[in-house]
């Protein structure tokens, strides 16, 4: 081999102080050309710390990034720490998503300590979390300034959000709620008969739903359905950069996307959540008809007898709340979205998972203040 093709060669060369080892990469590293394997450069050695950095790399092309990530997989497996510090930002965003794309095959990474990992979660919880309130911010400020000129607000395009999220969804929402009717009546049966309180199954069965499963599962199944919706079709436009001309004509993309749906699901999960209420309630005079024997007048009028205003109020408060609450989780995981395909159906996935999240965190705040309040 001539002596110009041997010094551009890929090289690869180690040095050791301690138990901590240092790989400098040189030289031209192509796929079509031999590259040096990770496994005879660190022969019998089990170093706890490597670091990785690149001297008089020329053209370099998936050789490269293949024997990073061979070195890295080595580290996850065998515990060392694998510094990648000193390497250029592209190939460290390279072999970060070649490690993406290998998670589920690949060992725990344990590179790095428990307090590093706590660390970085809680610096990830914390972006998160500003993220949510800059984003509520900019809503709260795009409400009072269509409150103040209605007639910038794209009503049309509520009503058709209105239709998406209200009429369209009946279907499942009279499913699920009908058979939480059913499963609650069914489980309160069992341990009702057993002290003679049948006729107080419709109590029970009026309480939650009214109170709870109703605006709860009604919340979810809106979660599941209309909050993915709003995150892949804003995710859709901010990758066909939709989004980007909307900004440049100076239109505030929570203006004209985001509150016409907000105020969709504010208007529709109370009516939603009533109409599961009602069908829930129905579901539990099934079962005690038909399990126990009540008739359907004696429990409406036992249920009426424990069942109020206050605990309708209760349930519709709650509805407008989780309705607000899928909107927004929808709506800003779209805008988070990345500008691919793989990016939508994450947004989608992150959408319903922060809005169950804070469907629980909100659905326990309400219990605390309404036992404070007594309601």
């Amino acid at each position: 081999m001539p002596a110009s093709e041997e010094s551009s060669a890929a090289r690869a060369s180690v040095s050791t102080e301690g138990d901590s080892c240092e790989i400098a990469l040189s030289g031209l590293w192509q796929i079509t050309a031999e590259r040096p394997e990770w496994e005879r450069l660190r022969g019998k050695q089990n170093p706890a710390r490597v670091r990785l950095r690149v001297e008089g790399v020329g053209k370099w092309d998936s050789s490269l990034i293949l024997f990073l990530f061979e070195v890295q997989q080595w580290c996850r497996a065998s515990g060392a720490y694998c510094d990648t510090e000193a390497l250029p930002e592209k190939i460290r965003m390279l072999l970060a998503q070649i490690a993406a794309s290998h998670e589920s095959s690949v060992p725990f990474d344990r590179s790095e300590s428990f307090l590093t990992r706590v660390g970085l979660a809680t610096q990830d919880a914390v972006v998160q979390a500003k993220a949510i309130s800059h984003f509520v911010g900019e809503c709260v400020l795009g409400a009072r300034a269509l409150a103040l000129s209605p007639r910038r607000f794209r009503w049309g395009d509520c009503a058709h959000e209105m239709q998406q999220c209200g009429a369209m969804a009946l279907p499942i929402v009279s499913l699920i709620s009908f058979l939480v009717g059913v499963t609650l009546a069914y489980t309160g049966a069992i341990v009702l008969r057993l002290y003679g309180g049948d006729i107080y199954l419709a109590d029970l069965i009026g309480l939650s739903m009214v109170r709870e499963m109703g605006a709860v599962m009604t919340a979810v199944v809106l979660a599941g359905r209309t909050g993915a919706a709003f995150a892949a079709t804003l995710g859709n436009m901010k990758a066909n950069e939709e989004i980007d001309a909307l900004e440049v004509l100076g239109i505030p993309a929570v203006q004209f996307l985001v509150l016409p749906r907000l105020l969709a699901l504010a208007v529709m999960m109370p009516l939603l959540a009533l109409y599961a209420n009602a069908l829930g309630i129905f579901g539990g005079m099934v079962v005690a008809y038909g399990l126990l024997s009540i008739p359907p007048a004696a429990y409406w009028v036992e249920m009426l007898t424990i069942v109020d205003l206050s605990d309708i109020s209760t349930g519709v408060i709650k509805a407008v709340a989780f309705g607000l609450i899928v909107g927004l989780a929808g709506c800003l995981r779209g805008l988070q979205a990345e500008r691919s395909a793989m990016g939508v159906g994450r947004a989608a996935t992150s959408a319903v998972v922060t809005a169950l999240v804070l469907l629980v965190v909100a659905d326990a705040i309400f219990a605390v203040a309404f036992n404070i309040l007594g309601w």
